[in-house]
């Protein structure tokens, strides 16, 4: 995130302009509707920018710009076409600390200005930092059509009953499910069908009775391999009204900045031999926050019932009485094989698939091994980066060929993919040669082969890390 976006209080503030253009008149007529008081400073004005200035109480100076202009203002903002001129105005308003923004030029600007949806006082602002600002108008039009005008006397009805809110219910968390269970009902149809009055009673009627304490409860989320747009709808929602995130290790950043943003997080990520809290830990700590009346998030990697644990994590909360969702994700098998470019079956090469794990509860890859080696079958190994040498002997020991092909995909569905593709006879050098970072995930079968001619997937580079 290279810009923190803010909402700027300017009613009343002084905001000058330098410009007197088509391009400072669209940054005027925001100002105005701002409640800004606007200096205008150009040789020559439009008819109608200095209209518009002066029928809103500001001033218009028709002459060059000089430093001196930006004293004692709020904002300012530089919309000619003279680029010395516009460098000038942003060196002496960082110089002096005053807010800027350069129009056409990011470089020079400390603020930017956003493609604006209006829905006072709800407002949605959509930015690009400057990047492409066709993007951001072209997003700002789908979002208007999405969002109807009435979300704006929803939002003026709320606000009356603000401080009410606070006065019933002195909590946060108390206060945000009252207003959750309150927009998930009917009372917002009755504000956007125009029934004001209506809605104002419902609420009013919902104040006056009797509050039940909020039950817990825990959402068993799969967040799958890495990409976020790889998430359901269900799981979207769910992470995005939960109180309290409990995360694993292999959930993805860009998947945690979707979450609620004012949601309690707690990591209780696990990795080989490395356990931030047990697992018995965390059982005990959802059935624990639940009990305290939260909405539990429990964010994992995958599925959480494909190698994720949510089988032991859900038989404790229904011994504790705990109310708990389960929302299936896809699993790392799944995702990695598909945007490595191997189909998991084909029916020229593979007519089954088999899921293991590489790592046991005692820490062993003690497996069924004469199970898996059947011809025309996929394996997939999850958890055997380590063991790959062990694995790699059983699976020779017990009947498949040197020449069998082998995929190992390192963080797979992520801009960080990688792949690296050989045979039960190569594959532990090539690993050697090229370390891979968990997590990994093991493919062996002949299905291997066609990822030559069905890779698609094109990991983009990583610009910049997110908190």
């Amino acid at each position: 995130m290279d810009t923190l976006p803010l909402g700027f209080r300017l009613k009343g503030q002084p905001c000058l302009v330098v410009g007197g253009g088509d391009i400072a008149l669209r940054k005027v007529s925001l100002l105005l509707r701002a409640g800004g008081i606007v200096t205008l400073v150009a040789p020559e004005v439009l008819p109608a920018l200095r209209a518009q200035v002066e029928a809103a109480g500001g001033t218009v100076h028709l002459r060059p710009y000089t430093s001196d202009d930006i004293a004692d203002q709020t904002l300012v903002i530089s919309a000619t076409d003279d680029e010395a001129l516009n460098a000038a105005v942003s060196q002496a308003c960082q110089a002096r600390r005053i807010p800027v923004n350069v129009v056409d030029a990011p470089a020079l600007c400390t603020v930017i200005f956003p493609a604006i949806v209006d829905r006072s006082p709800l407002l949605i602002g959509i930015s690009s930092n400057g990047v492409s600002p066709v993007l951001a108008r072209i997003l700002r039009g789908k979002i208007e059509s999405m969002i109807p005008a009435a979300y704006g006397r929803l939002a003026q009805l709320l606000g009356e009953f603000r401080t009410l809110a606070k006065q019933t219910f002195p909590d946060t968390s108390s206060r945000r499910a009252f207003w959750e269970a309150q927009l998930e009902g009917p009372m917002p149809d009755l504000v956007f069908s125009g029934r004001d009055d209506e809605a104002r009673s419902h609420l009013q009627q919902a104040f006056a009775a009797p509050q039940k304490q909020q039950a817990g409860e825990v959402y068993l989320v799969g967040a799958g391999p890495g990409d976020p747009d790889l998430l359901t709808f269900k799981a979207l929602r769910l992470m995005q009204q939960a109180d309290v995130i409990v995360y694993d290790r292999l959930v993805s950043a860009p998947i945690l900045d979707l979450c609620r943003r004012d949601a309690d997080r707690i990591y209780v990520g696990k990795a080989r031999a490395e356990h931030a809290v047990p697992q018995e830990g965390i059982n005990a700590l959802l059935v624990r926050l639940a009990q305290e009346g939260k909405r539990v998030c429990r964010l994992k990697g995958g599925d959480p019932f494909i190698f994720g644990r949510g089988g032991e994590e859900i038989e404790e909360l229904a011994a504790a009485g705990i109310s708990f969702q389960v929302v299936p994700g896809i699993t790392a098998a799944s995702g990695c094989a598909a945007y490595a470019g191997i189909p998991l079956t084909h029916r020229n090469y593979a007519q089954s698939v088999r899921f293991v794990t590489g790592h046991l509860k005692d820490g062993t890859p003690d497996l069924p091994w004469a199970e898996l080696v059947h011809p025309n079958q996929t394996l997939v190994l999850y958890m055997g980066l380590v063991s790959l040498g062990p694995i790699r002997e059983q699976l020779l020991a017990h009947g498949l060929t040197p020449s069998t092909p082998v995929a190992m995909i390192s963080k797979g569905t992520t801009p960080q993919q990688q792949v690296i593709t050989g045979t039960l006879e190569n594959i532990v050098e090539k690993l050697a040669g090229q370390p891979l970072p968990a997590p990994t995930l093991i493919i062996v079968g002949e299905v291997v082969q066609l990822r030559d001619q069905l890779n698609w997937f094109s990991p983009a580079p990583v610009t910049h890390e997110r908190d």
